[in-house]
């Protein structure tokens, strides 16, 4: 959340609902390399209190053709500053968007690929144990210009999706337990079109970071309404031949421990969030749930975005 969204729906601390998670343009995202970028992290520190710190490797993903400040998570000089920086201010987690970056991408910005992997993040996680890393889009690379098709022909013949399987063998590789998979548009753009590639991709990171390294995203702002997305994955499991020829767990019930965790109690977890607070009743999204109620309460599932033309 941008900071006047988390305060609208706020409680007064401590009883705080939402977390603040910064977009592009807010002093909490990252701009590793340009004039002034780490007085700006002190700055967000001080004035803003973010509960957790954004940024694109790339530099700039919206307008790639103008990225000048592509960065790496392992960068000794540019990142491990920051990372100290963090530490000390009480602060322990980084996102970081990955992936997204097709072939058709790729040929027309072939210098930028290297820094949409994770090929840079296994040796910080190591080097840096206490901080948490997010992998946004879990490096899915097929989404924002590629087709799901494309990521199950890559499965299908190889039994890996770029860049997911990479960013699952991390634990693994280099022994650590500070690597985590968001869902953010992975599964919004595989479960409808494609769900066999949506199961395998689970299958995937929960076995390789593990069910509780997993967490729930939609980039709903993208997709409409998250719920149709909430709905897909009580509903998906993982079929019995992938399950068989890849070693996956089942993902279970709908209110099993494995979607539990994704949904909710592994970012609960990492944000400290505490459940045992009850002084929400008053708070935005609970009125706004008291007018749900109050006008009937039925769920629409109705998706609200933009659609493509003919």
């Amino acid at each position: 959340m941008v900071p006047d969204q988390r305060d609208e729906v706020q409680c007064p601390p401590p009883d705080q609902r939402g977390r603040r998670h910064p977009p592009g343009d807010e002093p909490c995202h990252l701009h590793p390399g340009q004039p002034g970028w780490l007085e700006q992290v002190d700055r967000a520190i001080e004035e803003l209190k973010p509960d957790s710190f954004k940024g694109y490797t790339i530099g700039d993903n919206t307008n790639k053709n103008l990225a000048q400040y592509p960065w790496r998570l392992d960068d000794e000089t540019l990142l491990y500053p920051f990372y100290e920086r963090l530490l000390k201010a009480g602060h322990d987690i980084v996102c970081v968007h990955k992936g997204l970056f097709p072939p058709s991408i790729e040929a027309r910005f072939p210098h930028l690929r290297p820094y949409a992997t994770v090929d840079d993040l296994g040796r910080a996680a190591k080097d840096w144990p206490q901080m948490r890393f997010v992998v946004y889009h879990s490096a899915y690379r097929f989404a924002g210009g590629g087709t799901a098709e494309q990521g199950l022909e890559q499965f299908d013949r190889t039994g890996r999706v770029e860049w997911t399987s990479d960013l699952a063998e991390i634990p693994a590789k280099y022994g650590v337990s500070n690597v985590y998979g968001d869902l953010g548009q992975i599964f919004a753009q595989t479960t409808v079109v494609q769900p066999r590639l949506a199961a395998a991709l689970m299958g995937i990171l929960v076995k390789g970071l593990g069910a509780d390294h997993v967490v729930w995203g939609t980039d709903a702002v993208w997709t409409g309404s998250p719920q149709w997305q909430i709905e897909a994955l009580r509903r998906l499991e993982i079929p019995e031949d992938m399950q068989r020829r890849y070693g996956y767990a089942p993902l279970g019930a709908a209110d099993g421990p494995v979607k539990s965790a994704i949904f909710s109690e592994n970012s609960v977890k990492m944000y400290r969030y505490d459940t045992r607070r009850a002084a929400l009743d008053g708070d935005g999204v609970s009125r706004a749930k008291a007018q749900y109620a109050a006008a009937g309460g039925e769920r629409s599932n109705l998706a609200y975005g933009y659609v493509a033309a003919g």
